[in-house]
């Protein structure tokens, strides 16, 4: 397997913080470089065991997706060389990972499009019959296709906290109607578009997040990961069935073996096993290759 990446360690540039699986460094007053690490994290804890070559197949496919849609909306892109930013002997640290974007004032909403019924809205769903205030019609299953796909917000939380899904109303009191109408149409236009493209290549997005941010004269851009399986759901569409949660092109073998373990979820997670670090690794590859060929 190729050399993982678990964090990056550049000293040319100021660090401004590290996610999950990203590391933001500041580019002058008004861009960022972000480095996908290969880290992996489930049920909020950051594994200590990266996938080798996760971040390079979540840029790939970002950029990807970024051109496909640009006509949708502006994105974070600038097309700057990650290594035109940083010292000679740094260039291994970023080639493949790493993007050079604008700077972007970030809306502290994630922007969930949903079309099929799943993880945490198939559990509001059972509890109250709807999802983030939306009501949807009596019977439906595990995994099913809703009659339309719905917008579905959640309210950032803190880092290793569990977003929370909230209805469009708080959006509204966040960011006024105006901008809260906006983004529910790009999310679910941007999931649109996206969802038949992929389901051409075998792959139904069963939901995803979009993050957006506001540059200097208050333009809506497309930012952050956009459509990769760390964001998203995706299903093949030949193993697809109500009732079941169908296999995912994600991390879902890290989940399932984490859940044989004796462990609490809570930091620090066991040690993978090689056999399952791999498996991972193919299917976030495949989910590029199926994708983007």
């Amino acid at each position: 397997m190729a050399q993982a990446l678990h964090q990056s360690t550049l000293e040319s540039l100021p660090l401004l913080g590290r996610g999950k699986v990203r590391d933001m460094y500041a580019v002058g007053d008004d861009k960022l470089l972000i480095v996908a690490s290969d880290r992996i994290s489930a049920f909020d804890v950051v594994l200590d065991d990266p996938i080798p070559g996760k971040g390079e197949v979540l840029t790939r496919m970002t950029d990807f997706w970024l051109q496909k849609l640009a006509h949708v909306i502006p994105n974070h892109s600038t097309g700057i060389d990650p290594a035109s930013v940083v010292a000679p002997h740094e260039r291994e640290q970023v080639a493949g990972r790493a993007v050079v974007v604008k700077r972007l004032q970030p809306i502290l909403v994630e922007c969930v499009a949903r079309g099929y019924l799943i993880g945490s809205g198939w559990n509001d769903y059972q509890a109250s019959g709807g999802v983030c205030g939306i009501v949807l019609p009596p019977g439906l299953k595990l995994a099913g296709r809703l009659p339309a796909p719905i917008f579905t917000p959640a309210a950032k939380a803190e880092f290793g906290l569990h977003d929370e899904n909230v209805d469009f109303d708080y959006v509204v009191k966040q960011v006024g109607p105006d901008l809260a109408a906006q983004l529910r149409d790009v999310t679910l236009r941007l999931y649109a578009e996206a969802a038949e493209y992929a389901r051409g290549k075998g792959i139904i997005i069963a939901d995803t997040k979009f993050e957006f941010g506001l540059d200097s004269e208050g333009r809506l851009h497309l930012m952050d990961e956009v459509l990769t399986p760390d964001s998203s759901r995706f299903w093949p569409a030949d193993a697809y069935a109500e009732g079941i949660s169908p296999p995912s092109f994600d991390k879902q073998f890290v989940r399932d073996w984490l859940e044989t373990q004796p462990w609490d979820k809570t930091s620090p997670a066991p040690r993978l096993p090689a056999d399952v670090i791999e498996k991972t690794a193919a299917k976030y590859r495949e989910a590029l290759e199926r994708l983007t060929g």
